[in-house]
């Protein structure tokens, strides 16, 4: 009923979910650059699967707040992270991107998982690509 930062959760909910996030904070403080946008596409689908199972349940907040951090991941996190000059292909992410956010701001007013599933099938192949050539970037890493 409760959140785990709730006053009402257990101390045992606040010490888990205190070190889930030292652990979480601690991945992004030690992550290469590639490690990182993996880390922001996992909670994109991460934020998108708990969309959905808010919509099911009913749960108008817990809705709002998965898909509100999704838009974010994508928007403030992906989208921003973005070299334009590099190319064509970051211009059609960024353009992917921004559809995606609008989609899912469509969900959340509409509470619409068809909408949200679409937007997991679009960044699917992209999280695919991406996890393809992570032993090419850890490759790079060390060269450097």
């Amino acid at each position: 009923m409760y959140g785990n930062s709730s006053p009402f959760a257990s101390h045992g909910q606040r010490a888990s979910t205190l070190y889930n996030r030292v652990g979480v904070e601690t991945d992004v403080m030690t992550a290469s650059p590639h490690r990182l946008v993996t880390l922001l596409l996992e909670g994109a689908f991460d934020s998108m699967t708990q969309g959905i199972g808010a919509i099911r349940a009913g749960n108008v907040e817990a809705k709002n707040r998965s898909l509100s951090r999704a838009v974010r991941i994508l928007d403030e996190g992906l989208k921003a992270a973005l070299n334009l000059e590099s190319g064509e292909l970051a211009l059609d992410l960024r353009d992917l991107y921004a559809y995606m956010c609008m989609r899912l701001t469509h969900a959340n007013l509409h509470s619409d998982e068809v909408a949200i599933e679409e937007c997991v099938k679009l960044l699917q192949p992209i999280r695919e690509a991406w996890a393809s050539i992570a032993p090419a970037a850890a490759e790079q890493r060390v060269a450097a």
